[in-house]
């Protein structure tokens, strides 16, 4: 039978690795053409790798949780051709033998004690084994439950292994956080016309453009064109260059189960709001659904979080390497202000942070931007077509 090795794919532009979640499909099984055969995981997505064969899984060689980068072999198929050499079916069988692994199994003695104790295969995996080849014996599992019993219940704790994707965000937070150093700003935005706006157009809006209108859209235009007078926030530095881009690619940040996803919306200078609203909802709706294409989450030249949907009023968020800026909204609270003219008034008051890579700018011109950004939402001609 005539096997093929099978080699990770290039998912994107940007994307040289990834981690494997799962196997679809074990060794020994049978797998059609196009049939998804694994899942991965990148900094940006989720993605399931169809088999470009039908044949058997002959042999997995990554585990779950391994990294692999693109090109490396994941598996390989017997297709069901003819294969050039034959190989013994004994001598197959003795090689098999000889380099099995029996760590990871368990016989039925072990196997209904451990469920007795409601013990995961995660932890059964974690003991110390003392038997032949490597396997847990009974009496290793009732040792263990016999320590763990006598520890003290201050001592118990409850150990959670990360998912890929909170691994990868962990490493690139960790990568940005030390290698770009970080300087951030606050600002007070009177955001008291726009919510009036949302109140009086949201029905109109939501029955004319199919989605609902919410005042992310207008700080991604107030801030689209704030980039325009204050380039140096939507670059990157490559060595001891600033590569300013002229396009206006604007991540979302998008809260999912045990993470975060930033799809990006491109070219965004050039949208409306609502065709910015209507972006918005399409790809938050592709995140949670992780559907996202690796084309919606490559490019990013700057983002904008919104941690104001969860009630919080300041934050200071870190910077999405290789990006140099990051933009925060907070929740909106009603104030008692003091006007110009010295009259007071309750008006609606949003917190916007700016956290920025003080190696491509400094303080005054990230003040300047977001003076820039505060005028334009406070004086933004309102409208929806």
């Amino acid at each position: 039978m005539e096997e093929v090795e099978i080699t990770l794919p290039k998912l994107g532009e940007s994307i040289v690795e990834a981690t494997i979640v799962q196997w679809f499909k074990q060794e020994g099984e049978a797998v059609q053409l196009d049939e998804p055969l694994l899942e991965v995981s990148t900094d940006k997505v989720n993605s399931e790798i169809p088999s470009p064969f039908e044949g058997t899984v002959k042999k997995i060689l990554v585990a779950p949780d391994e990294q692999v980068k693109v090109g490396d072999p994941l598996v390989i198929l017997s297709t069901g051709k003819p294969s050039k050499v034959s190989v013994p079916k004994t001598a197959e069988k003795e090689e098999s033998s000889s380099s099995e692994d029996l760590s990871n199994f368990y016989s039925p003695a072990v196997l209904k004690l451990a469920k007795n104790a409601n013990l995961s295969l995660t932890e059964l995996d974690a003991i110390p084994k003392t038997g032949e080849g490597g396997r847990l014996t009974k009496k290793d599992l009732e040792k263990y439950l016999e320590e763990k019993q006598t520890q003290p219940v201050s001592l118990k704790t409850e150990r959670v292994k990360m998912s890929s994707m909170r691994k990868m965000i962990a490493e690139n937070m960790v990568r940005s956080f030390y290698e770009a150093p970080h300087a951030s700003l606050v600002s007070e935005v009177d955001v008291t016309g726009i919510v009036k706006f949302i109140a009086k157009e949201k029905e109109q809006f939501l029955q004319k453009h199919g989605v609902k209108l919410s005042i992310t859209s207008f700080v991604a235009k107030a801030l689209s064109k704030a980039l325009q007078t204050y380039p140096l926030l939507n670059s990157s530095l490559e060595d001891d260059t600033i590569v300013m881009k002229k396009y206006i690619n604007l991540g979302i940040a998008v809260s999912i189960e045990n993470g975060v996803l930033v799809p990006v919306i491109h070219n965004c200078q050039d949208l409306s709001i609502p065709e910015i609203s209507q972006q918005i909802y399409s790809l938050a709706s592709k995140a949670r659904s992780n559907s996202l294409d690796p084309s919606e989450i490559s490019n990013g030249t700057i983002t904008l979080t919104n941690f104001g949907m969860m009630g919080t009023q300041i934050g200071i968020p870190i910077i999405r390497y290789p990006e140099v800026a990051i933009i925060g909204l907070g929740a909106i609270s009603k104030k008692v202000v003091a006007l110009s003219d010295d009259s007071i008034a309750i008006r609606s008051i949003m917190m916007v942070s700016l956290t920025f890579d003080h190696r491509v700018l400094d303080g005054m011109y990230g003040c300047g931007f977001l003076k820039e950004l505060k005028n334009n939402l406070e004086s933004q001609e309102l409208n929806i077509d």
